[in-house]
């Protein structure tokens, strides 16, 4: 399993959430199995989004599809988007 997280500012949380809502990259149909949504305790202008995805070339091409996405929302519904594919190689509960 593979995770994209994107973070980045948001001026207006509620106007962003309603715009990611909206989904305009098709998460479903983009191969996303999950996606969690985080909002730092003490800064509630940002966001952190985790999606999973079950292949590389999948996550790869969502992020492609993003980088299509953000070009035309820039400064309005957020800025500054950083992005990264990772892989969990542990993980333990207690």
């Amino acid at each position: 399993m593979l995770t994209v997280q994107i973070e980045h500012p948001v001026p207006d949380y509620d106007g962003w959430k309603a715009a990611f809502d909206r989904d305009p990259a098709g998460r479903e149909v983009s191969g996303v199995r999950r996606y969690r949504v985080y909002r730092p305790v003490d800064d509630v202008r940002y966001v952190i989004i985790e999606l999973d995805f079950d292949t590389q070339p999948m996550a790869e091409a969502f992020v492609a599809k993003m980088r299509g996405i953000w070009q035309q929302v820039e400064g309005t519904v957020m800025t500054g988007p950083r992005v990264r594919i990772v892989e969990c190689v542990e993980e333990r509960g207690y």
